[in-house]
């Protein structure tokens, strides 16, 4: 129970700061992008180095990172399918979700994972 309040707590002041500092930026919908995700990562980051040490947490910020490249290939192969190929969004989406699992998956085969 204790876990879920820590999680709670740092995520929500996480959160908040993250917020704020997207308030500050223009434009205002860049703010969006230091919403919940990285702050949810840095939460999590920092509970995984309380509980399991640094050298667990340095591995799961690599599958972070890994995730993140993957998430990038996705974005750029949906846009490519819906603007190149003119592909409806459903189509284009779960196509490009393969694109994601390869690559997601093809970074944890070729540099490694988690611990």
């Amino acid at each position: 129970m204790t876990e879920y309040l820590v999680r709670f707590v740092a995520g929500g002041l996480i959160v908040s700061l993250f917020a704020i500092v997207g308030d500050m930026l223009k434009p205002k919908s860049f703010g969006g992008l230091l919403g919940a995700a990285p702050s949810v990562a840095l939460a999590t980051l920092g509970i995984a180095v309380a509980q399991h040490g640094p050298h667990y947490a340095a591995a799961e910020s690599w599958t972070m990172i890994y995730g993140a490249v993957a998430l990038a290939c996705y974005s750029v192969a949906v846009c490519h399918l819906l603007m190149r190929f003119r592909l409806g969004a459903l189509p284009a989406t779960i196509l490009a979700f393969i694109v994601w699992l390869a690559v997601a998956f093809g970074l944890l085969a070729g540099f490694g994972g988690a611990a």
